[in-house]
């Protein structure tokens, strides 16, 4: 019965890769036929160039990769280890810690604000 159920993933998810895609070409399409022409004066694009327009996008801007790939994880990891080091601070070395962080960065406190608040 199990069986069954699984030989209709594969074609739906053919069926959905392809709808995305083609629905994602219209509508990147439509946004660039109504918006760049009327402000810019460039020209039309069909769907093929504005498929083509996406697909740069993802390459440029989106990786490859899901969740954001190796960057996001290297970053989550760097953060859960400051964490773990900040929560082993004596609440002298957090102070210090901060002030080092605000003279590093330029951090001056406002006018009504004393200094390690």
């Amino acid at each position: 019965m199990r069986k069954r159920n699984l030989i209709w993933i594969a074609p739906l998810a053919i069926l959905g890769m392809a709808l995305f895609v083609f629905i994602g070409g219209h509508i990147v399409k439509a946004l660039w036929n109504s918006l760049l022409p009327p402000l810019f004066g460039w020209h039309t694009v069909t769907f093929w160039q504005a498929l083509g327009l996406l697909v740069l996008c993802r390459v440029l801007f989106g990786g490859w990769s899901s969740h954001g790939g190796g960057r996001s994880r290297m970053r989550e990891r760097m953060r859960r280890r400051m964490d773990q080091r900040y929560a082993q601070m004596t609440p002298e070395e957090r102070e210090r810690f901060r002030e080092r962080m605000r003279a590093r960065w330029g951090y001056e406190p406002s006018a009504g604000e004393a200094p390690g608040e």
